[in-house]
């Protein structure tokens, strides 16, 4: 292993082996990262039927609960029955069929990722990549003396990327 013998030792050997252990994790997240963006469309997506009994007598909001469809809304009901746009639901029978259309497994668990929160099981490693890549972002400016023109671009870049990242944010 290499010696580490000043801050700027740690944070390069730190930087290389923590970016080797994250690689594939990186990929993951870039690409569900990617898939994200594109969620309020049917890219990648395959539509796929249900047959599911839920409680009898489920008000709109309720069954759309349950359902989990975004923008759930009835379109009209007839009897017993209550149509929306992707299905039925029996009001007597509690009987739903319908249809969603969802990513395939790999790529929908990839996405999870993503809308991890404390309670689950991969918020440790959400918090670990997070705080792995401010780490990231602090170390890099220990990659080159301060003085070399490469440091010196490199903040140009910096200030541009934050300029770039605010201007995005609040427009």
């Amino acid at each position: 292993m290499d010696k580490i013998k000043d801050t700027k030792t740690f944070m390069r050997i730190t930087h290389r082996y923590l970016g080797y252990f994250l690689a594939g994790i990186m990929a993951v997240y870039a690409i569900s990262g990617v898939l994200l963006v594109y969620r309020d469309t049917d890219f990648l997506k395959k539509e796929k039927s249900y047959e599911k009994k839920f409680e009898p007598n489920l008000d709109e909001k309720k069954l759309g609960k349950e359902i989990k469809i975004k923008g759930f809304e009835v379109d009209k009901t007839e009897g017993d029955l209550m149509y929306f746009k992707q299905g039925t639901y029996n009001i007597k029978t509690g009987e739903a069929k319908y249809k969603k259309k969802e990513l395939p497994f790999v790529l929908d668990k990839m996405t999870k990722l993503h809308k991890a929160q404390s309670k689950d099981t991969l918020s440790p490693l959400n918090t670990f990549f997070g705080i792995s890549l401010f780490f990231f972002v602090i170390s890099s400016f220990w990659m080159f003396p301060p003085k070399s023109k490469v440091f010196k671009r490199g903040m140009v870049f910096t200030a541009i990327g934050i300029v770039l990242a605010l201007l995005l944010t609040f427009l």
